[in-house]
Order: C-alpha cells, then sequence, then structure tokens
C-alpha cells in the first residue's frame, strides 16, 4: 500500500474537547481566586502549577468517519479503532441492529463517537430512505431508524440524435442513467450501437426522484416514443397485478420479446452473419454462423432468452462457451467468453437477461469480442433478422384498466413529439 492509500484507508478522527476544556479552564480561574489570600497575595498553601499544563490528561470525545473497505467486519472495524468489543456485542443484541450493521459494502460510512474507547454514538445510513441512530443512554444503547421517503415528480422532454443517444439525452437536459434506460425499453427493436442514426428522435417521461427539495435519481420510465430510420415505437408502462412492471404497445402488445437481440448491452456489431467471410485468423473462407459484437475485456455477456445450460467449458475454436437450450428446438452460443459466470455449471436454468459469463477473446480470436450464434433445430439463423415470438399481450381482463391508465401517458407523448422544438419540462405542465 503506498502512502496515499494508507492517508486514504485512515479513519478521519475529530477532537470534540474544546468546550469541556473550557469549562476545566473556567473552573481552574475560580479555584485560584478562591484560593488568593486577602490583598490579592497568592496563598502558600495554594497547589503547585501541573507543568504540563491546565489541560494535561483531559479526556476528549472523539467522532470517527469510517470508510468501509473490502472485506471489513464491524468487529475489524472496533479492534482497529480500539473500541471496546463489549460495546459491539450490546450493540448486536438489539433487535434489527445486527443484520444492519453487519452487512457491510466496501464504500458505506459509519459516522462514530467515542470517549477513551467507550462508544457514544453510531450513525450509518442504511438506504436512500433510511438511517440508523444508536446512541449510550442511562440503560444502555437505543436504536432508531429514520425514515426520509423520497418524493417523485414526473418530467418529460424530447430530443433528436446527433451523434449518440447519450450525448442526445444529455444534450435534451437528461441524465446517463435516462439514456441507458431508454435503450432498454426498446432493447427488443433497437440496436442502439449499430442501428441508430442521425435524425433519429425521442420522446420520454418518466419519474424523478427528489430528497428535501434536492434531486437524487431517474426513477421509472412512465412512456416513451422512438423514431429509428423512420419507424415509430412506443411504450407504456404498465404495473401489473402481482406489482411487476410491464412494457406495453398502445395496442397492449408486450415490447418484451422471448430472445434479446444483442446479449451485450452497447457491444458494437464487429462482424456480421455471412457465409462467405474470410476469417481474420485462418485467412481463408469460412462462413461465419453468428455475429460478433465487440467490447471490452469482462464486459457482462446475458443470456438471450430463458433456458437451460447444455454446455460450459473449452470447445475449440469458441474458446471459452456456453451453449443454452431453449423451448422449440432452439440453442444460443456464446464464445470467446474470459470467464464463466460463478457457479454457472451444466444443467442450471438460467432467466433472460441473466449474467452467464463476461468478453474475452479465448480460441480463435484477434480481439476481445462476443461470438454469438442463433441455432433452430440445429441450423444456424442470422440473430438479427430471424423471427422471435413475442411475450404474452395483455390479459383481456386488464385491458381496460391498462387503456384508462396509458391514455395520459399516450397524450404526454403526442403533446412532445415535436422534432422542431425540444422540451424539457414537468410532465403535464
Amino acid at each position: 500500500m503506498n502512502l496515499g492509500e494508507a492517508e486514504s484507508s485512515r479513519p478521519r478522527v475529530y477532537r470534540l474537547g474544546v468546550l469541556a476544556a473550557a469549562v476545566v479552564a473556567c473552573v481552574a480561574m475560580a479555584y485560584g481566586r478562591s484560593a488568593a489570600q486577602p490583598g490579592g497575595e497568592a496563598s502558600a498553601t495554594a497547589p503547585e502549577a501541573n507543568p504540563a499544563g491546565p489541560l494535561s490528561g483531559l479526556a476528549t470525545f472523539e467522532f470517527e468517519e469510517v470508510v468501509i473497505r473490502a472485506n471489513d467486519t464491524l468487529d475489524g472495524v472496533f479492534r482497529r479503532l480500539e473500541l471496546s468489543l463489549a460495546d459491539l456485542a450490546e450493540l448486536r443484541a438489539l433487535p434489527d441492529v445486527r443484520r444492519s450493521l453487519d452487512r457491510l459494502r466496501p464504500g458505506d460510512i459509519i459516522l462514530l463517537t467515542h470517549l477513551d474507547g467507550e462508544l457514544k454514538t453510531l450513525t450509518r445510513r442504511l438506504s436512500d430512505t433510511a438511517t440508523l441512530t444508536v446512541r449510550r443512554a442511562a440503560g444502555g444503547f437505543s436504536a432508531d431508524i429514520i425514515e426520509n421517503p423520497l418524493e417523485q415528480s414526473p418530467a418529460s422532454m424530447n430530443g433528436s440524435i446527433e451523434s449518440s443517444l447519450f450525448s442526445s439525452v444529455s444534450e435534451a437536459g437528461g441524465t446517463d442513467g435516462l439514456a441507458i434506460a431508454l435503450a432498454d425499453v426498446f432493447k427488443y427493436d433497437i440496436d442502439f450501437v449499430n442501428e441508430v442514426r442521425r435524425g433519429d428522435r425521442f420522446v420520454v417521461t418518466w419519474q424523478q426522484e427528489f430528497q428535501d427539495g434536492e434531486f437524487v435519481r431517474d426513477g421509472e420510465i412512465l412512456a416513451a416514443q422512438f423514431v429509428n430510420q423512420g419507424k415509430v415505437f412506443r411504450a407504456v408502462r404498465y404495473v401489473m397485478p402481482d406489482g411487476s412492471v410491464e412494457y406495453f404497445t398502445p395496442e397492449g402488445d408486450s415490447v418484451r420479446k422471448a430472445f434479446l437481440r444483442f446479449p451485450v448491452a452497447f457491444g458494437r456489431v464487429s462482424s456480421g452473419f455471412n457465409l462467405a467471410r474470410r476469417h481474420p485468423v485462418l485467412n481463408r473462407v469460412r462462413a461465419h454462423k453468428g455475429i460478433d459484437f465487440a467490447a471490452p475485456v469482462g464486459t457482462p455477456i446475458k443470456a438471450a432468452g430463458s433456458g437451460r445450460v447444455s454446455f460450459r467449458g473449452n470447445n475449440g475454436g469458441y474458446g471459452r462457451a456456453v451453449i443454452l437450450s431453449h423451448p422449440g428446438s432452439v440453442t444460443t452460443l456464446y464464445a470467446h467468453m474470459s470467464r464463466f459466470a460463478k457457479g454457472l455449471k451444466v444443467g442450471d436454468k438460467v432467466k433472460q437477461g441473466e449474467v452467464i459469463g463476461y468478453v474475452g477473446m479465448t480460441g480463435l480470436a484477434t480481439g476481445p469480442h462476443l461470438h454469438y450464434e442463433y441455432r433452430v433445430g440445429g441450423v444456424h439463423r442470422n440473430p438479427a433478422t430471424v423471427p422471435v415470438p413475442k411475450a404474452k399481450s395483455i390479459p383481456e381482463e386488464l385491458r381496460a384498466d391498462f387503456e384508462a391508465s396509458s391514455a395520459p401517458l399516450l397524450a404526454e407523448l403526442d403533446r412532445l413529439d415535436q422534432p422542431a422544438e425540444r422540451l424539457v419540462a414537468t410532465a403535464g405542465s
């Protein structure tokens, strides 16, 4: 560890004994006056001055700001700061406190005050809306969880693509998180790395979350529209009776498909499906029966569809590869991985979007990328163009409620669909 790392890992310590020092100083002055002889001469019996100064040995409260490091435990933190382990045991005995304190994550901050190693207060933020506070009382420790809820406010914007989705959303007043969420809504229909063109347009209405008047983060997208190369895609958020969230077209069809078109988020297509491609390593014509997505080593690879792991291991020129079996005699292959997802093994069931491995360049590869294949009955099909089954549409018993709840959102999209003018405003304003 270098000096900078050592400094950053050391707890910040603040001594809070100034008030106590002032009180002691006043007492010392009063004592000196009361001990003086008439006429202002000091008594011969007055105590000698302490050569170390009147505040020598003063106990001070200390405030510690502890930034949790990898593999830290609360026991380790208390030992490092030389705090009472008996206090720690008493804390852990409090209802619900042990669970709140033992689950530490790197980067978490714990605030402590103590006096000579005896804990006085402890504060830890549990989430964006809850903070744990522990105080020493006369009969022991008392704990409270303070709730500070987030307020939601709808917002809307529109814009057009100039270079990339991220830069265009940012120019329209949105965040990178909003751009990612927008791409996620339409990921089954649009490749936002390879298919987006200058002049494409977007409209989105979403929830923003605030706390005490300050912006915290973007919430869920409520409705969105994206015009890609003249084709209009629309989606509306709907909460199902079981609490799950789905996005549907205005007609009630699910935007979700049985398969993702692209198993790597924002991966660039470096080589398409081509039965007459010259292989870059073998330097001879060899059918390329899949799509290559260039991405940095370690980029997560997601299951294109729900299924079962039928192969996991080294597979010749494919390098480290995974094959998934899906309903309808469909299999998908993911090759050149740097490593597999932890614990993944043959026979495991996986859900669509679940991480199964990470981009690498094992096998016959000139650079880091994912090679992805889609087969039906053992026959290779182009993943970019093969028709895939749609997910279920809105159930008929929910259609009336869906239409009623989606009508104002679709009206907002219509209001904002103004290509000549870019708007960022509170929804409904």
